[in-house]
């Protein structure tokens, strides 16, 4: 009875033990989130201030009033359809060539997935004077957003992340589906996607995160400032001899939006498709 007692007091212990440090990690992510929202409504004088203000003494919307005298909106409007034309684009491609190269049999499959293994391995800044030259010269979309989406989708991450989730389908109902008369697309669609969406919800948010900030992907291939994207808008906001801080964690508390959007929207297939790479590893 006594040991009993003592194990209930142990796990009790671990668990006040593991919700703390839970708690010192949520608060420490999220302090850098809270400074950037109460910096965007702080004065000048607030936010160059020796002693930390920790909350607005004078709330003011005055950043956000320089902010959208800028066109602000043109530059959301930009990254936000930057990220998710790149979303949409490398879930589609990624789960068609992860699916042929999990489940298909055919001469070169494995030098291809080779091939695509060395590519992750490669940086962008390895790559980007060759993707801006291909922009340019082949494609002459040089210093338009369509410059920045289609390096994006072909993402040799992505390809092998919804490659690992199709060889978990069963070959079985594979077979099921071509003996019942469906062609390659409408087993795809039928059979395929319902059971690799945990893994397409992970990789929406994984591209669009990673186009977000791809700041250097979009310094190079844009040129003209309304095609500025909002994280490159407010990078040329710091001045050479000065710089508005505020209006700064302004335009950083707008950029947050769609990203919180977007993973709260995507978080239940997201957190599957974790669970289950975690499961298979």
């Amino acid at each position: 009875m006594t040991k009993t007692r003592d194990l209930t007091g142990t796990s009790k212990g671990y668990r006040m033990l593991s919700v703390s440090i839970l708690v010192v990690l949520v608060l420490f992510f999220l302090f850098p989130l809270y400074w950037i929202i109460t910096g965007s409504f702080k004065d000048r004088i607030e936010i160059t201030a020796r002693q930390p203000i920790w909350f607005p003494l004078s709330p003011t919307v005055e950043n956000y009033t320089k902010l959208f005298d800028n066109p602000a909106f043109l530059w959301l409007f930009n990254i936000i359809f930057i990220s998710f034309a790149a979303m949409v684009l490398t879930c589609i491609t990624a789960s068609l060539a992860g699916y042929a190269l999990g489940k298909k049999r055919f001469i070169g499959r494995g030098v291809l997935f080779t091939i695509i293994i060395c590519a992750m391995a490669l940086p962008k800044q390895v790559i980007v004077i060759p993707l801006a030259q291909e922009m340019t010269l082949f494609f002459h979309l040089n210093d338009t957003l369509w410059a920045v989406i289609l390096p994006t989708v072909g993402w040799p991450f992505g390809v092998f992340l919804m490659k690992q989730f199709s060889e978990n389908i069963p070959s079985e109902i594979l077979e099921a589906a071509r003996v019942d008369g469906a062609g390659e697309l409408r087993t795809f669609t039928s059979v395929v996607f319902p059971m690799i969406k945990p893994g397409i919800g992970a990789l929406a948010i994984f591209t669009f995160v990673n186009t977000w900030n791809d700041y250097f992907l979009q310094l190079v291939m844009l040129t003209s400032d309304t095609k500025w994207t909002l994280p490159l808008a407010i990078a040329n906001m710091q001045g050479e001899m000065s710089t508005d801080y505020g209006l700064i964690m302004a335009g950083a508390a707008l950029a947050s939006v769609p990203i919180i959007t977007v993973f709260v929207a995507f978080q239940k297939y997201f957190t599957q498709g974790i669970a289950m790479g975690a499961v298979k590893g």
